[in-house]
């Protein structure tokens, strides 16, 4: 028998004449007339070459071959109504999922604390993984599925088949070594160009924000060092009078590695756009909208970078 052509709902029909052994009772049960349920029996009857029920007194009795289906058929009618029609659920007390972020350099040190805290009391079982991937990596990763989310400044993302939340703007500050000669003197514009800088050149990331806003002001600073890589900034910074132009919550995060000063840019500077990105093959799993709706539940509004309301490192 080609299964292509058998009516799959006769086998409901079926599972219930197993169970109630009439026509009466299953017709009660399925919200059908007992004509349909005799009709139904008549096609399955001849679909599979036995009579599958057989009077018995007032009542129906299953044939060998009906009686030897009634398991068969329990199991799948079973498995079609939880594993494929099933409510997709993710309850994250016992759920067991990785999860795999990209982060911008922001992320890692903004979110994951609050993040990974919250998840060890609510999610114990769940995991993190976070990846650092180049913009077109990235936008690829997601559409592969490689990468359930991305957190941070990521521009590349902003459109396409990605959604975004905004989740709070984040500001930019200067570093330089305590007892830096700049700390007595008036802090203008003037003094901000004449200091060296360390830039940290990080294409498609945060930092390119306000190299793009000095350009457009149409200000050439001396560039001492130009480096790839924030980690070596802090110690870099503490052992010269060189400064470094840098996220705030970075700058708090090296304030606490060196000894260091944290002072606002001397002229108005971009703000960073945080936000959560994700592709829309992921739009309505429910284990990503768990994650996203507690990144919002943590972040909206709110910049967890460590400072204290006067910008001074904790």
């Amino acid at each position: 028998m080609d299964y292509r052509r058998f009516d799959l709902n006769l086998l409901v029909v079926l599972d219930a004449l197993l169970e109630e052994c009439g026509v009466h009772a299953t017709a009660r049960r399925l919200g059908m007339s007992q004509p349909n349920v005799s009709f139904a029996l008549s096609k399955l009857r001849r679909a599979m070459g036995d009579q599958l029920l057989v009077r018995d007194g007032a009542g129906m009795r299953p044939t060998a071959l009906g009686e030897s289906l009634r398991d068969p058929l329990r199991r799948l009618l079973h498995g079609v109504e939880h594993d494929i029609l099933a409510g997709r659920h993710f309850d994250p007390a016992s759920a067991t999922r990785h999860f795999v972020l990209s982060t911008s350099d922001i992320g890692e040190l903004v979110f994951l604390p609050r993040l990974m805290k919250e998840m060890e009391r609510i999610a114990p079982q769940v995991t993190l993984e976070c990846r650092s991937l180049r913009p077109a990596d990235l936008v690829q990763a997601m559409g592969a599925g490689a990468v359930d989310l991305a957190l941070g400044y990521f521009p590349d993302l902003g459109q396409g088949p990605f959604m975004t939340q905004t989740l709070f703007d984040h500001p930019f500050t200067c570093i330089m070594r305590e007892g830096h000669p700049a700390l007595d003197a008036p802090w203008t514009q003037e003094a901000f160009l004449e200091l060296g800088h360390i830039v940290v050149s990080s294409s498609g990331r945060s930092q390119e924000l306000f190299e793009i806003q000095l350009e457009h002001m149409g200000l050439r600073r001396r560039v001492a060092l130009q480096s790839p890589h924030f980690m070596s900034v802090p110690l870099l910074v503490a052992g010269s009078d060189l400064i470094s132009t840098v996220p705030k919550a970075v700058g708090a995060i090296f304030a606490r590695m060196a000894p260091l000063r944290l002072i606002d840019p001397p002229f108005a500077a971009p703000l960073i756009g945080i936000a959560q990105y994700w592709h829309l093959r992921v739009q309505d799993d429910p284990g990503v909208i768990w994650l996203r709706s507690l990144i919002a539940r943590l972040f909206l509004g709110r910049d967890p970078s460590p400072l204290n309301p006067d910008g001074a490192p904790r």
